[in-house]
């Protein structure tokens, strides 16, 4: 089965999911920028759990896809993490960081994807969690 952006970001938030990311955002960007197609935003408790939370998606992405990040940025105290895949870019923010930088009030003019829709499109790919 063919893996598009959308099927790649919807299984993204379920690894961070699983991982027990919370207020999991996924933002449809294709038609505002071209930057990439979604950004998944996600909040981390703590700055070893935003920590977990990269790790996480980068291995699941890497064992399930075989998939390398193009590029991966952090800020000095680990705070906000940042894999961009090229279609997909994951932020993944300590929950002050998410606050304070609003992604999805500067990117308000982009289509967000319910967390039904994504929950429902990544369980066609139910073998990749866990």
């Amino acid at each position: 089965m063919e893996l598009d952006s959308n099927k790649f970001a919807c299984v993204i938030a379920q690894f961070l999911d699983d991982k027990l990311g919370k207020n999991i955002t996924i933002l449809n960007i294709s038609n505002v920028s071209s930057l990439a197609d979604y950004f998944v935003i996600v909040t981390g408790d703590s700055t070893p759990h935003v920590k977990s939370l990269m790790e996480h998606v980068k291995d699941r992405v890497k064992t399930s896809f075989s998939r390398l990040p193009l590029k991966q940025e952090n800020d000095a105290k680990n705070r906000w993490n940042l894999i961009d895949y090229g279609d997909v870019v994951v932020h993944i923010l300590h929950k002050e960081e998410r606050e304070t930088y609003a992604i999805e009030k500067f990117w308000s003019h982009a289509y967000s994807v319910s967390e039904k829709d994504w929950r429902e499109v990544a369980k066609e790919y139910s073998k990749y969690s866990k």
